[in-house]
C-alpha cells in the first residue's frame, strides 16, 4: 500500500505548533520549531524531554517519523561544529529521516499544555498570576497545608524526593513555581509574595537567599519537572491530527 499520502505534513505540524505555542513572542536561547528535517509526512510521533542519543535510538526502535522535545539543539554559545556527540545525534536523525521539533520557553509558558501548567495540575496548584522575565514564573494557591505535606505530594507525583531548604512545618501560603533551571527567578518569586518556591534546580547562592528570606525552596529536579509539557502536547497533537503518540522517558537524576 502506498503510504506517501498518509500522515501529517511536516510543515503543517511546524506551522500549527508555531501558532499554538506563539513561538515568536519569546526571546529564547535556541531555535524553536523544526530543527532537523526528516520525512515529509508524520504518522508516529515520539515525545521526550531532551533529544539525547538514547531518546533518538528509542524513537527509531518504535519507527517514529518525528521526535518532539523540550531540549533540542543549537543553543546560543555552543560550539557550532558538527563533531563528536552532535555529529552522532544528527547522523542518526538524518540516516533514518526522523524529524526533530524542539520547543523551549514557549513550552514552559503555554497556559494549558506547558510545563508550568501541567506541573500545577500534577501538584494541585491553582494559578492566579505570573511573574519574572517573559512571565515564565507562575504563582497561586496550593492544596497542601504545610511544606512537609507539599514535599510528600511532590515525592508522590514526581517520583523523587525534592531537596528542601526551609522549615518543613512552615505553613504554605502563596506558592510560586517555574520548572527547569529557574533558580535565578527565586528573588522575583519572593517579590511576588511567595512563601514557598518550587523549581527544578538550586544554586549555592539560592540556599542563602532561602534561609535569609524565610521562603522555603523545593528543588524538584530539572528533568522531573519538565516531563509533563511534552506529554500533554503530544497527546493534543494525537487527538487533533490522528498521529500515533508515545512519550519515552529517558531517566535523568538531575
Amino acid at each position: 500500500m502506498d503510504t506517501s499520502e498518509q500522515g501529517l505534513e511536516r510543515e503543517k505540524l511546524a506551522k500549527h505548533l508555531a501558532e499554538t505555542l506563539d513561538i515568536n513572542r519569546f526571546r529564547d536561547y535556541c531555535p524553536n520549531g523544526l530543527q532537523v528535517e526528516g520525512k515529509p509526512r508524520i504518522r508516529r510521533l515520539v515525545t521526550g524531554v531532551t533529544a539525547s542519543l538514547a531518546l533518538l535510538e528509542a524513537a527509531i526502535e518504535v519507527n517514529a517519523d518525528a521526535v518532539l522535545v523540550h531540549h533540542g539543539y543549537f543553543w546560543r554559545g555552543e560550539d557550532p561544529r558538527v563533531v563528536g556527540n552532535r555529529r552522532n545525534r544528527l547522523k542518526l536523525l538524518l540516516d533514518h529521516e526522523v524529524n526533530l521539533y524542539a520547543y523551549h520557553l514557549p513550552l514552559d509558558a503555554h497556559p494549558e499544555l506547558g510545563n508550568n501548567a501541567q506541573l500545577a495540575v500534577r501538584l494541585g496548584f491553582e494559578a492566579d498570576g505570573r511573574f519574572g522575565e517573559q512571565d515564565l514564573g507562575w504563582y497561586g494557591k496550593c492544596g497542601a497545608q504545610s511544606v512537609a505535606e507539599l514535599v510528600e505530594v511532590v515525592q508522590r507525583e514526581l517520583g523523587r524526593q525534592p531537596q528542601l531548604i526551609g522549615d518543613p512545618d512552615q505553613a504554605v501560603g502563596r506558592v510560586a513555581w517555574c520548572t527547569g533551571a529557574a533558580q535565578n527567578s527565586f528573588e522575583q518569586a519572593i517579590e511576588a509574595g511567595a512563601s514557598v518556591y518550587l523549581s527544578g534546580e538550586i544554586s549555592e547562592q539560592t540556599v542563602h537567599l532561602a534561609r535569609e528570606s524565610g521562603v522555603a525552596y523545593l528543588a524538584c529536579g530539572h528533568h522531573a519537572t519538565e516531563r509533563f509539557g511534552v506529554q500533554a502536547l503530544g497527546g493534543y497533537l494525537s487527538s487533533r491530527f490522528g498521529v500515533d503518540h508515545q512519550f519515552i522517558d529517558i531517566a535523568n537524576p538531575v
